[in-house]
């Protein structure tokens, strides 16, 4: 075996997990930066380091590989920690290689990063000299399995340091085949009784690879089907009703509230999926099938624990294999048909600014038919979902749902534009407010993206605040941003770039798309905030029928 440094060796054994790693370099990650370029791994340098964690986050959701982050210690491993709440919560696997405080003890800047790590429920696995190898596919099979974020900790005084040789076999295959054995016998019989089934369908369903399973047991059925926003598309097909939750229609959400049986497959059943508890009918019977190990929420009836897609084949074998009744199917797909959509917005408002409805809806006309599309947090958050076709869920990432932050839009856009491969247009759309978070990856984006549109909703504040706490008469000075010309700072870092006032301002994005798609083009929309997202209305009726139940009690 060849004589290898402790970084070398954390450098070899993770070559054989992943090609590309995403940080920034500073003194406890620059001999494990040295030894990945010598084992041929791809290093993308952010300029932030929560951005590196964002970054391999995004490029798994996009290509469902693994990535690593890499940080110094101290300052850069506590920058990364948002990124790293994130993916936790989002339950998507990912590898922060990180520098830390020598074996012989900590110094007067070192923190221990290991409590903090466990403070929002990452694992850490530090190294040795002896089993540096083995520490690193423990750790890196660890984040696979229980799909997660670890830490890969290597203490500043061993990083340069002789490894000791290791025997490693080759990497196990990593599979999960759990069906959920006999409690699946109950989940066919109730599904084979229900005359108005639903199967709903979220991002584990996608990682799990269950789409063709689920479709198949919806048609079985004569189902119809819906997915969260994480899962958009899954389960398209006759009887898709699209999107569940707030950036779904609400002719959809009538169809889902009717069904008598819903099988809840791989979703989490998020407050904003369930529509803040009115999605789903009191009667109907709530059916969860995930890996998690207890019920997600209390409305599920019947839960288990289980591979969705061996799950999924399982039923398919449990049930008759008749024609489906499709009188539920054809009577939603007529309601659908008549019902109302998304609204079309105005091509005028209170202020003369753009409707962020018309906007999207142009947006999706003029944008590459070939997209992969990632999306920062904030009030603009739905129009993507709603209006603009995204026809698998792995070209729809939304790095930050989970932890509720914004600011991470950029950093996910340079992972997910290393991710894309088949020639399709990167498009991030952010809100001005969560783009100045992450401005300085902008510059990373420019070198890391062979095609990428950015689109900024630029209203000139912190919209959701605007709308939920400036519309009850708080002072609004903390939630207004003075107009940044968004497109002068692209022009300038190197991108091509138009302010947007008006739809037919499109046109110079329209003239680049004929161009070749080039390189990336920023779109500064400046938008009204006159105009609420349907998210934020329900989200304000929940809060204030809480507040108001607080007061009489």
């Amino acid at each position: 075996m060849t004589t290898l440094t402790v970084s070398g060796r954390v450098a070899e054994v993770l070559s054989s997990y992943v090609s590309d790693v995403f940080g920034v370099m500073g003194n406890g990650n620059v001999y494990f930066l040295d030894a990945a370029e010598q084992q041929g791994l791809r290093f993308t340098a952010v300029r932030h380091e929560g951005a590196a964690i964002a970054a391999a986050d995004a490029y798994y959701r996009a290509s469902g590989r693994l990535a690593a982050g890499t940080t110094t210690y101290g300052p850069g491993y506590t920058n990364a920690l948002t990124a790293l709440a994130e993916a936790v919560q989002a339950q998507i696997p990912v590898v922060l290689v990180t520098g830390d405080a020598p074996t012989t003890g900590a110094r007067p800047w070192d923190v221990d990063q290991a409590a903090i790590a466990a403070g929002l429920g990452a694992a850490t696995f530090t190294v040795t000299r002896d089993a540096a190898g083995a520490v690193t596919r423990q750790a890196v099979e660890y984040a696979l399995t229980r799909r997660t974020a670890v830490v890969l900790a290597i203490p500043y005084d061993l990083a340069a340091l002789e490894a000791a040789d290791e025997d490693l076999p080759e990497p196990a295959a990593l599979e999960v085949t759990d069906d959920g054995g006999t409690d699946l016998a109950r989940v066919a019989r109730l599904l084979a009784g229900a005359q108005r089934p639903l199967i709903l369908a979220g991002r584990g369903a996608h990682l799990a690879g269950a789409g063709p399973e689920l479709r198949d047991l919806a048609d079985r059925l004569g189902a119809l089907t819906a997915g969260t926003a994480l899962a958009l598309n899954l389960l398209n097909g006759e009887g898709y009703l699209g999107v569940a939750g707030g950036f779904g229609t609400d002719s959809a959400a009538g169809l889902m509230g009717e069904a008598d049986v819903v099988l809840v497959a791989g979703a989490s059943l998020s407050p904003f999926t369930m529509r803040f508890g009115d999605l789903l009918g009191p009667d109907a019977t709530v059916i969860q099938i995930d890996t998690a190990v207890e019920p997600t929420n209390p409305r599920v009836d019947l839960f288990v624990s289980a591979d969705v897609k061996a799950a999924a084949a399982r039923l398919l074998s449990l049930l008759d294999s008749g024609a489906a009744a499709g009188a539920w199917r054809s009577e939603a797909v007529r309601r659908l048909a008549v019902g109302p959509g998304h609204a079309t917005g105005s091509a005028s408002t209170v202020d003369g600014r753009l409707d962020p409805r018309a906007l999207a809806s142009a947006l999706d006309a003029v944008l590459p038919e070939r997209r992969t599309v990632v999306q920062d947090g904030g009030h603009f958050i739905g129009w993507a979902p709603m209006y603009w076709n995204i026809p698998r869920p792995q070209d729809l990432v939304m790095v930050g749902t989970a932890f509720q932050s914004i600011g991470l839009g950029l950093a996910s856009a340079v992972g997910a534009a290393r991710a894309v491969e088949d020639g399709r247009t990167l498009v991030l759309a952010s809100g001005d407010g969560g783009f100045l978070m992450g401005l300085s990856d902008l510059e990373s984006l420019i070198g890391a993206a062979r095609s990428a549109i950015v689109v900024i909703y630029n209203d000139a504040a912190y919209g959701a605040e605007i709308h939920q706490y400036g519309s009850q008469g708080l002072t609004e000075k903390p939630m207004l941003i003075p107009e940044v010309d968004f497109s002068g700072v692209a022009r300038a870092l190197g991108a091509e770039s138009a302010v947007i006032r008006s739809l037919s301002d499109l046109s110079s994005l329209q003239d680049w798309i004929d161009a070749g798609a080039n390189g990336t083009f920023l779109a500064d929309c400046r938008i009204t905030s006159s105009v609420r997202a349907p998210w934020i209305t329900e989200w304000m009726a929940v809060s204030q029928a809480a507040k108001a139940a607080v007061a009489i009690t």
